[in-house]
């Protein structure tokens, strides 16, 4: 089983890294969210993903050797929340982006950027 969340995670990353890499703002927010899933993923993973036994301890007792380790599912409840923020600010900044500047392409975003061969300020004086 935890070898299909291994798999799972590499094609997450893979699927991730491909996106962030592409020229569409869209794409790359969808990569950051891929990202961030897969990032949860391996939380997941590796917080010992086998006990069936709630992490509630009898009176009595101190510690419970079998139950599920309760701090990865905090980590990762913690990691969606901060995820999704980060996500609908994106798509807010984004948003705002294509409003005004009327693109979506990155490489076309240039407009705080001098033009090819006009003269920086420094040499205009």
């Amino acid at each position: 089983m935890e070898l299909l969340f291994i798999l799972a995670f590499g094609l997450m990353v893979g699927a991730a890294a491909y996106l962030l890499m592409s020229r569409n703002l869209l794409r790359m927010l969808l990569g950051l969210l891929v990202l961030s899933n897969a990032a949860n993923l391996s939380i997941f993973i590796n917080g010992r993903m086998g006990s069936g036994q709630p992490p509630i301890v009898p009176a009595g007792e101190t510690f419970l050797a079998a139950g599920a380790n309760p701090l990865p599912q905090a980590l990762i409840l913690t990691a969606i929340v901060i995820s999704f923020a980060l996500v609908v600010y994106t798509m807010v900044l984004f948003h705002h982006a294509n409003r005004r500047l009327g693109t979506m392409d990155p490489e076309a975003m240039r407009s705080a950027e001098p033009e090819v061969g006009e003269p920086d300020r420094k040499e205009a004086r």
